[in-house]
């Protein structure tokens, strides 16, 4: 072999060792600001998609903080200027939808959803919404697999990681939420 980063396959094709494959994952993550379909970065590296699956555990586990999001993976964002604040509600899920948009409507991305289960403790969930159409694929998906809402494990009670450009557009999103009955008391 040529290289120590790359193996002969049993065809006697050359392909990347997994430590290339790898860095080659995080640089490419790197080089991207919004998420990548796991299945993307699998046909591009030739490998299956348990495979990479597999890299991105082994990645986490090696340190690098890799976020799982509804539309792919990606890293966090790098020395961002925004606003965070975590939101505590409690609604039906049915009223899901409204409760998105209105954060969204506001200029505020939702990150993650979180729960407090009696038996695991903090269960948390990326979700990554900005915008009326990620409300919408997320429901579609919702609808699409049968998956119950984490909210569903406590009576509707739940926490969104949120964050905004500017601390005002949080505060707008918070008071309508007040009046519309969705803010935990």
């Amino acid at each position: 072999m040529n290289s120590a980063s790359q193996v002969r396959t049993s065809a006697g094709t050359k392909e990347p060792s997994a430590e290339h494959r790898r860095r080659q994952i995080v640089r490419w993550m790197r080089s991207h600001r919004c998420p990548i379909a796991g299945a993307d970065m699998a046909k591009r590296l030739r490998v299956s998609r348990q495979c990479l699956v597999q890299d991105i555990a082994i990645l986490r586990a090696a340190g690098e903080e890799i976020v799982a999001t509804p539309r792919g993976y990606r890293l966090p964002d790098a020395a961002s200027e925004s606003h965070r604040a975590v939101v505590a509600c409690r609604h039906t899920p049915e009223r899901t939808e409204e409760e998105l948009q209105i954060l969204v409507d506001n200029g505020v991305k939702i990150l993650d959803v979180i729960v407090e289960h009696p038996l695991y403790g903090e269960l948390r969930g990326s979700l990554m919404i900005e915008s009326r159409t990620d409300v919408h694929d997320f429901l579609k998906r919702v609808k699409a697999t049968h998956a119950s809402l984490l909210s569903s494990l406590t009576g509707g009670v739940h926490l969104h990681t949120v964050e905004a450009s500017r601390p005002q557009m949080i505060a707008r999103a918070l008071a309508t939420l007040r009046q519309k009955g969705f803010l935990l008391k």
